[in-house]
């Protein structure tokens, strides 16, 4: 997915849903803090979102622009309607959020996460797609270790998930 295409998509989503506020949440939240990613990290044709004040449309989003839509069929990406507990975070992430607001969006923000919030995310998932991005990010120093483990000690998790996580970051960064 390029940065337009992801305009496209928050500007249909928020036009679905009535909302000017759109949060992006899945790995092609990269585009608003990197526009010009590495095209390795923007493999994913799917844009998981939903909007900020009426998290509830998610499930329209997902049925009139989501996989397998006409959307889909034309223009080969699409939106992936979720909620708001899909994605474990660190506290304090919606003050990080990166907005994408331009003529593209239509007046619709596109709220994405801040890469490190995001790169958390992906750990907590731990799905091999989601590893293999975080792999990425660090081999293209878009992410910093000790930000990542100040990150990982906000974010509610047991004791024995914070630590897993832990070590795959220290491990990370050792390669």
């Amino acid at each position: 997915m390029q940065r337009f295409e992801l305009e496209h998509v928050i500007r249909a989503s928020g036009d679905i849903a009535k909302d000017n506020e759109i949060i992006v949440i899945g790995s092609q939240s990269i585009l608003g803090q990197f526009p010009n990613a590495p095209a390795r990290l923007l493999a994913s044709m799917e844009m998981d979102l939903y909007p900020r004040n009426n998290p509830e449309l998610a499930g329209k989003i997902d049925g009139s622009i989501g996989e397998g839509s006409l959307f889909h069929e034309e223009n080969g990406y699409y939106a992936q309607g979720v909620g708001p507990e899909t994605a474990v975070l660190p506290a304090g992430w919606q003050d990080r959020l990166i907005e994408v607001n331009n003529a593209n969006t239509n007046g619709i923000s596109g709220l994405c996460l801040e890469v490190h919030d995001l790169t958390i995310s992906k750990l907590v998932a731990a799905r091999s797609k989601d590893l293999e991005f975080v792999q990425e990010l660090v081999r293209q120093e878009m992410v910093e270790k000790a930000t990542l483990t100040s990150r990982l000690a906000e974010t509610a998790l047991s004791k024995i998930e914070q630590q897993r996580i832990e070590l795959r970051i220290t491990s990370l960064f050792s390669k």
